[in-house]
């Protein structure tokens, strides 16, 4: 799932090198951290957090597939 969500950022943004991902899992739950440089916020959110709400959609799913729940936190740098 790390990897799902580090990718995605990383075609999106202008400065992939500084897209840091961090994933905590506790029991059923996994919390995915994505941290952006601060150019690129603007590009990972989306108008209205569209782009935000999709990579939380697709992160719901992938989870779903290994029988979790995961959740996404996007941090301000």
């Amino acid at each position: 799932m790390k990897e799902l969500i580090e990718y995605i950022s990383r075609s999106l943004v202008d400065e992939p090198e500084d897209v840091s991902v961090e994933e905590y899992e506790s029991g059923r739950h996994v919390e995915i951290e994505l941290s952006v440089a601060q150019k690129d916020m603007g590009r990972v959110i989306g108008k209205r957090g569209k782009v935000a709400n999709a990579m939380r959609a697709l992160l719901r799913v992938a989870a779903e597939r290994e029988g979790k729940k995961a959740s996404l936190d996007i941090l301000e740098p």
